[in-house]
């Protein structure tokens, strides 16, 4: 049931980064707004510690069901060792560091967009592989 619910995690991740993706190449003034909104807050600032603890652990609950098993768990533990120094610096510096960082990285958005939907492809592809392995 772990493995099952790691592996709709993964299949959310694909389908949100595509998501993504597709936002920032049709409707780019959205991907802007939504990404310079992190950590604009305490409350945003731990909501997304939060999805990224979870995504993370599904990372690793699923990689041995996934193709690329090591990749998929290196993945996650970048994700929750991120995570752990995010939750241990104050918001406000993370707001610091995401208001000078975002919008030099929103120059290159076509580009992130690109490997946003490439990314979401992969994730999807894996997590849908597993569904039909198990």
């Amino acid at each position: 049931m772990l493995a099952f619910l790691s592996v709709a995690v993964v299949g959310l991740v694909g389908l949100f980064l595509a998501g993504l993706g597709l936002s920032g190449l049709f409707a780019p003034g959205h991907v802007r707004r939504f990404l310079g909104g992190f950590a604009a807050t305490a409350p945003r600032h731990y909501a997304e510690l939060v999805v990224r603890m979870v995504v993370g652990l599904a990372l690793l609950g699923a990689a041995p069901h996934l193709a690329g098993s090591a990749v998929v768990a290196g993945l996650g533990w970048v994700l929750l060792a991120t995570t752990a120094l995010m939750a241990v610096v104050p918001w406000r510096v993370h707001r610091g560091f995401a208001q000078r960082v975002v919008p030099r990285a929103l120059v290159c958005l076509p580009a992130l967009s690109v490997v946003s939907l490439a990314a979401g492809g992969a994730a999807l592809w894996l997590a849908i592989a597993a569904a039909h392995d198990t």
